[in-house]
């Protein structure tokens, strides 16, 4: 994908190659508004605006407070495109610096933003826009992960599957059905509005029930295959574009990781943990909105097939830390030891409320994620956390910076990392994709909204619960 291209063929950047001019000119302090005027925003809320004055008087740390006032809003800022289609709201929410609407980050992108809407109708039906824009892209093909604004064509049309001019590319990940349904699960209950839950939704979600189950792979392997002309190994697929090889346990194999790259053992755990929550949200709103029972059941069934699996399958003894969660498995009793920063990973568990956070196996799991024994726990001179296979070694990602403080129920902890988040933005004011443990200004992705929203998600968060550690 786009993110492993830019990373590599321009090397890892500098802050000299990432930041905007003005800071490269040493006109702007780390500590100084780094948001486009307001003429250059592409959507402006006025619950967001309110909630950042009120959290600039509640942070005492100056360069915490900077920090909040940059990311929160980032989303809204930089990468929203709302319109009224025949009388609908539609938008279309691009990563950052890719011209792309993935459904995992445009999901997680205005998710931090939904207990503001009854305050901000204008705000409310953004998100409403997101979800109907979700929709049309799962009717255009429910095994791509990004899509254009429209049927543009793509630098990955010469993958080897079934590209459409509507697909930015096509990497089937479960999380990318997962999340759509959370953001509607959630927007309905908070708002109580059923508006955007009509046939095509309908349609959509049915589409979704069915990949899973074509991917659960009992009969065959499914209409699904993959392959990429490339010499990075994680961006195409072994088995002639079908993955490594499973037994049918009535787990749900994804071909690739949230990251984009390629599972070694294609049932991918937190993936699957995922999919369990979002199989009985779907049937609550299928009973609820729909009066559809039939469908109601179908997914309460599949939840529980995949739930049933996950406790033969996705555990493992460790040597050094007990039982645990494995992040990978084929059904044979392979599995794979490690975790991944991007969501849903098994440190995030906890977050996407598939398993409470004293959870005995989670924590074992944590303690695992968080030591050297995950290949992807790296220790520096300002920071430690986990990385990714995507962005190679010693690259720790702030984002799993940030989930370590959600799940923690630690204060020194907290404290820790968020002296980590506030040493390692590089001088931007903003969160990236993956920042070097021993140099910060090394870092990828110069404009990531997920990580920057998902930061002030985390402050508010903070702010909510334990309040001492931002006073």
């Amino acid at each position: 994908m786009k993110r492993r291209t830019f990373l590599y063929q321009s090397g890892v950047a500098s802050l000299s190659a990432f930041t905007p001019s003005i800071l490269k000119a040493g006109l702007l302090s780390e500590l100084s508004n780094n948001r486009p005027k307001l003429s250059d925003r592409k959507f402006t809320s006025s619950a967001v605006e309110a909630t950042i004055t009120k959290m600039k008087k509640v942070i005492k740390d100056p360069k915490l407070a900077a920090l909040f006032e940059n990311c929160f809003p980032n989303t809204l800022d930089t990468t929203v495109f709302f319109k009224m289609i025949n009388g609908r709201p539609d938008t279309f929410v691009i990563t950052g610096d890719i011209h792309a609407m993935w459904l995992r980050d445009s999901s997680a992108q205005v998710w931090p933003y939904l207990p503001l809407m009854k305050d901000d109708k204008h705000l409310q039906q953004l998100i409403a826009g997101v979800i109907n824009r979700q929709t049309k892209c799962i009717l255009i093909d429910p095994y791509a992960n990004a899509f254009n604004d429209g049927p543009t064509g793509s630098e990955w049309d010469k993958d080897l599957t079934t590209m459409k001019p509507e697909l930015h590319e096509r990497k089937w990940e479960v999380d990318s059905l997962c999340y759509p349904i959370r953001l509607a699960y959630h927007y309905w209950k908070d708002t109580g509005d059923t508006s955007t839950f009509d046939k095509d939704w309908s349609e959509a979600m049915h589409s979704v029930v069915t990949t899973f189950k074509q991917q659960q792979r009992k009969e065959n392997k499914g209409p699904y295959s993959f392959g990429r002309v490339t010499s990075w190994s994680t961006d195409t697929v072994p088995g002639n574009g079908y993955g490594n090889p499973i037994v049918p346990v009535g787990l749900i194999v994804s071909i690739f990781r949230p990251s984009d790259d390629a599972t070694i053992f294609p049932f991918l755990i937190p993936s699957n943990f995922f999919a369990v929550v979002s199989l009985r949200q779907l049937s609550v709103m299928s009973a609820k909105i729909l009066n559809d029972e039939k469908f109601a059941a179908e997914c309460d069934a599949l939840a529980n097939e995949v739930e049933s699996a996950l406790k033969k399958y996705a555990t493992a003894h460790h040597l050094q830390f007990g039982e645990m969660y494995a992040y990978e498995a084929d059904g044979f009793g392979n599995q794979l030891f490690m975790d991944d920063s991007n969501v849903p990973s098994l440190l995030s568990l906890p977050y996407l409320d598939a398993l409470p956070v004293n959870d005995s196996i989670y924590q074992n799991t944590r303690k695992f994620i968080l030591s050297k024994k995950n290949p992807y726990f790296f220790k520096g001179k300002y920071a430690e956390g986990s990385g990714s296979p995507h962005t190679l070694d010693d690259m720790i990602w702030p984002m799993s910076i940030i989930l370590r403080i959600i799940t923690s129920t630690d204060d020194n902890e907290i404290r820790s990392c968020l002296k980590m988040l506030k040493n390692t933005d590089a001088g931007t004011g903003f969160m990236h994709e993956s920042f070097n443990k021993d140099n910060p200004e090394k870092f990828t992705r110069k404009w990531f909204a997920w990580a920057n929203t998902l930061f002030g998600e985390m402050i508010l968060k903070l702010n909510k619960e334990r309040p001492h550690l931002l006073h």
